[in-house]
């Protein structure tokens, strides 16, 4: 059967071209070094197996992840070298930073026999990790034949990944099944690999607690907070269709009686879609509807200046979540009001900021769970809803103080999985 899926890879790339060429319209990033995605490079070749560590981390939130186990790995292993491989055009652009002398970063292959092929006898890895989700069959098999481990590290698949792959078992199985070892975010992480065939070593919490916020980020946006009147609500890491939900939800404050009106001008609003493709999508669609807009791009040294109550902000850069969720009194969740499974809360918890989710947070169940508990996290039933609890937590002071307090206890307490991680894989590497 895997003849058959290989087949349809070899088809479908085209197709992929094609994508690449429309993404990059918007997005330069994907334009470059495109054959790297077809298993050519510029690179020298490595001259003997071993040199390198690959490690996969697709797009933002996994590079973000692999950051903090690249940091880990490197304490344990001074030397070692990095074949670091993307998916994305944000992901790509964020590991850049992560590389040192003697690193490599290339585009993931596309999953063809020959693609993959191409990839392993060009780098010759000694062992690849890939983060949270990123599943290949013919890189799996290939690694396989290949005698390279593959590990899946900071593992999650969802109660909907699960259908989907169960309704592709003939693929999915002897994949999960071929990885070298598996070591889960969550116990109900761990069950569900398990039940697809994969070989899960043990239960080690989430990479992502032990990231470091951006202090040079935090102190700025704590400087431009002390200037500004009124408390700061950010819908982040929005996703499409949320932003008309938002609107929706301000409109019917702002046409409603008079005290709503003035709960609508008590905070400013910022909106950070996730995908900068979308960033002049989402501020015609905010001019549309009748707002003026300020843009990230258009802030000045000082920073960005209050409207009159009728003035949204919109997030246009990437890089700066920090700096967003620093001048942040509360987060609304992107992902989560749309059955989309909801962005990753730890970043906002760990820049102090208070989050408020909706009904779909699949993606990150356990941490949501978790947040909730702690009193890091509110859950709201729908977008009006998540206003409305925003609202009470941004303008009364003791709400807000006892969640920020919540998102420090919940962040400190959920640390350690990279030195965990570290240890689990180290005997594979050496």
């Amino acid at each position: 059967m895997r003849f058959f899926y290989s087949l349809l890879m070899l088809v479908l790339q085209p197709v992929l071209k094609a994508k690449l060429r429309r993404r990059g319209q918007v997005e330069p990033g994907y334009l470059e070094a495109v054959p790297e995605r077809f298993g050519y490079y510029a690179q020298t070749s490595a001259t003997h197996s071993g040199q390198y560590v690959w490690i996969h981390a697709v797009s933002l939130g996994e590079t973000r992840a692999a950051a903090v186990l690249l940091e880990g790995l490197r304490q344990a292993l001074p030397q070692i070298k990095i074949l670091l491989t993307h998916g994305t055009a944000t992901g790509r652009n964020q590991g850049q930073t992560l590389l040192r002398e003697g690193d490599v970063q290339v585009w993931q292959p596309w999953d063809t026999p020959q693609a993959v092929a191409r990839f392993l006898r060009h780098f010759k890895p000694a062992a690849g990790i890939v983060l949270e989700t990123e599943v290949w069959p013919n890189m799996v098999h290939a690694c396989q034949a290949a005698h390279i481990p593959l590990l899946l590290v900071n593992a999650r698949m969802s109660e909907k990944s699960q259908r989907k792959a169960q309704r592709l078992a003939w693929l999915s199985r002897p994949a999960y099944a071929g990885l070298s070892g598996v070591w889960a975010q969550t116990p109900a992480d761990a069950q569900r690999l398990q039940a697809l065939g994969a070989k899960v070593r043990a239960v080690l919490g989430n990479l992502k607690f032990d990231a470091q916020a951006d202090t040079a980020q935090l102190a700025q946006a704590l400087l431009w907070k002390k200037r500004l009147q009124r408390p700061v609500i950010t819908l982040a890491s929005s996703r499409e269709g949320e932003e008309n939900l938002w609107l929706d939800a301000l409109q019917a404050l702002k046409d409603s009686a008079l005290d709503a009106q003035a709960h609508l001008r008590a905070a400013q609003w910022l909106v950070v879609p996730r995908h900068p493709q979308r960033f002049d999508e989402v501020a015609q669609l905010m001019q549309q509807r009748g707002w003026q807009v300020l843009r990230r791009s258009q802030w000045t040294a000082s920073g960005p200046e209050l409207g009159d109550g009728n003035t949204l902000w919109l997030g246009d850069s990437m890089g700066e979540m920090a700096l967003y969720f620093g001048l942040s009194d509360v987060a609304l969740l992107g992902g989560s009001f749309a059955p989309l499974g909801g962005q990753n809360l730890i970043e906002a918890t760990a820049c102090g900021c208070p989050v408020v989710m909706g009904p779909h947070t699949f993606n990150f169940e356990l941490a949501a769970e978790l947040a909730l508990a702690a009193g890091a996290a509110e859950r709201a039933e729908d977008m009006a809803h998540a206003i409305t609890l925003a609202l009470q937590i941004a303008c009364s002071g003791a709400d807000e103080n006892a969640h920020v307090a919540a998102c420090a206890e919940f962040s400190q307490q959920h640390r350690g999985a990279t030195e965990r991680t570290v240890q689990a894989v180290l005997a594979y590497l050496k």
